[in-house]
């Protein structure tokens, strides 16, 4: 005999079972679609959005510097068997690449808007903050003067006051430029590792050059040869003899290169054609970077100093402000693809401490997949892919309605261009 109440069960089992597995359906498909397309905020909105992420990245360091208590109040993370004395190179590894991070920024004119406020406090912060920086009665006179590590970060300096050079170098007073002179000249008692720290090295000097100083022709042109015979084709430097598979291309040598190349060409130390080679092949890889970043904003955490973050970007940020970006990758779908990114790593992931600080890691606090030479002062090369917060507000970049970019099209069964190595 049949029961009644347990069929009556049994039906309404089924019926609630199909209505879940209908509202996950659902939920997944608008997961999907939402993730498959770009924000529908409009550029001054993305560009609002950006300079609060930078301001509160650099403030800890530009504004304690200014202070004299960057030394006394930056917190100090580092890895199992961190290999150095954080405490001779930290700060100015935070420093110099901060600086580099936000330089084209802080370039940009005053006027009355809440941005320029927020430039304007940092680009006066910066400036005394320089001057504490060489001056050795400070309590936060950096170490350009003993260790290797301040090769590198002297460079990441150096990129900052070429990059804004009205901004950050001509301002200063007569005896804080002869003393960043000296430092950088103090430099030369060391030499880095055979890779891309050859780089490091020729900006250094290629700064100097820039400024009126006695350059160091032997430093520039043995990183300009070395670099040159370490291209490996399609847009990608090997890192040394011997090619690694991550984002040092971006993090350091085309970027670098290019600025380097910027000024031997303005002292007509390089022919146009040579300059004009290294931009190809620096747009060439930005197509790359921009095709790693996936509909959602994610992107691959692949190869070494991925605590970097967002440094991951430098060159298609590089490219997007000088305004070179490929044909097919338009400056609204660059800067669209770029926020996603931010969304993701500086929304979803917990990046900073309780006082505003970056911690190890690369989505929130993974102390564990940090290098053995990266301490908290290493992460701010994250800085390195705002370059275009230098085009002002009314540039296209910003003005621009949202497009989507490469990834986004792909996966949206949407034509988009086909890829094919390069041959220069």
């Amino acid at each position: 005999m049949i029961n009644f109440k347990n069929v009556l069960w049994l039906l309404f089992c089924i019926v609630m079972m199909r209505t879940v597995a209908f509202s996950q359906k659902k939920n997944r498909a608008r997961i999907t679609t939402s993730s498959a397309v770009p924000s529908q905020t409009t550029g001054s909105e993305d560009r609002a959005y950006w300079c609060k992420i930078l301001y509160k990245m650099a403030s800890p360091v530009v504004f304690n510097l200014a202070k004299g208590t960057l030394k006394q109040n930056m917190p100090v993370e580092t890895p199992k068997g961190y290999a150095k004395k954080y405490e001779r190179v930290t700060y100015l590894e935070a420093v110099g690449r901060t600086m580099a991070g936000i330089a084209p920024w802080l370039a940009l004119p005053d006027d009355n808007t809440a941005e320029s406020k927020m430039r304007k406090e940092l680009r006066d912060a910066l400036l005394k903050g320089i001057a504490k920086a060489v001056d050795p009665q400070s309590p936060d006179y950096l170490n350009f003067r003993t260790d290797y590590q301040p090769i590198v970060d002297a460079a990441y300096m150096a990129l900052g006051f070429l990059r804004a050079p009205q901004a950050l170098w001509e301002p200063l007073d007569s005896l804080t430029k002869l003393r960043v002179i000296e430092e950088f000249k103090a430099l030369r008692t060391r030499s880095g590792a055979y890779n891309n720290w050859l780089l490091f090295a020729g900006i250094n000097e290629a700064f100097l050059l820039k400024v009126g100083a006695q350059e160091d022709p032997s430093r520039i042109e043995f990183a300009r040869r070395k670099i040159e015979e370490w291209y490996v084709g399609d847009g990608f430097y090997s890192d040394g003899p011997a090619f690694s598979m991550d984002y040092y291309n971006s993090y350091v040598i085309h970027p670098m290169l290019v600025e380097m190349f910027k000024v031997l060409l303005d002292r007509k130390k390089i022919g146009k054609s040579e300059y004009d080679q290294a931009l190809k092949r620096m747009i060439r890889y930005a197509e790359f970077n921009e095709r790693m970043i996936s509909p959602d904003g994610t992107y691959p955490a692949y190869g070494r100093s991925i605590t970097y973050r967002t440094g991951a970007f430098q060159a298609l940020a590089q490219v997007a402000l000088m305004q070179q970006l490929p044909e097919h990758i338009s400056p609204a779908s660059a800067r669209c693809a770029l926020t996603a990114v931010y969304h993701k790593m500086y929304d979803y992931c917990n990046n900073f401490n309780e006082k505003g600080w970056l911690v190890l890691g690369f989505c929130g606090s993974q102390p564990n997949i940090a290098d053995y030479y990266t301490s908290t002062g290493s992460l701010y090369m994250a800085t390195l892919s705002f370059l275009p917060l230098g085009l002002p507000a009314d540039n296209e970049f910003w003005t621009s309605p949202a497009e989507k970019w490469t990834s986004v099209k792909a996966w949206s069964s949407e034509p988009f261009k086909k890829d094919y190595h390069v041959e220069y």
